[in-house]
């Protein structure tokens, strides 16, 4: 992982380096670490994970407008007229 400072802007560059590591997972990863956990709780909490991310990336599916709502790959919406022919 690599931050750059630009124009000794150091308040942004910590900014930028904490969205980083908290979009990497870092900070979830050392809070889960802080303390033991036992392998019966850390299959339950892998379990109730993968329940979660099923369920969060099935309501993405269903979500108005995802380009995989529908089988044409097209938002679903009003339906044009259809277009006169050409002479």
């Amino acid at each position: 992982m690599e931050i750059k400072v630009v124009r000794n802007n150091i308040e942004k560059a910590l900014k930028d380096l904490k969205n980083q590591t908290q979009k990497d997972g870092l900070y979830k990863e050392l809070k889960k670490r802080r303390y033991y956990e036992k392998p019966s709780v850390k299959e339950k909490n892998k379990r109730i994970e993968a329940q979660k991310k099923k369920k969060l990336s099935a309501a993405k599916l269903t979500r108005p407008g995802n380009r995989n709502s529908n089988s044409s790959g097209r938002p679903a919406g009003p339906k044009r007229p259809p277009s006169a022919p050409a002479q």
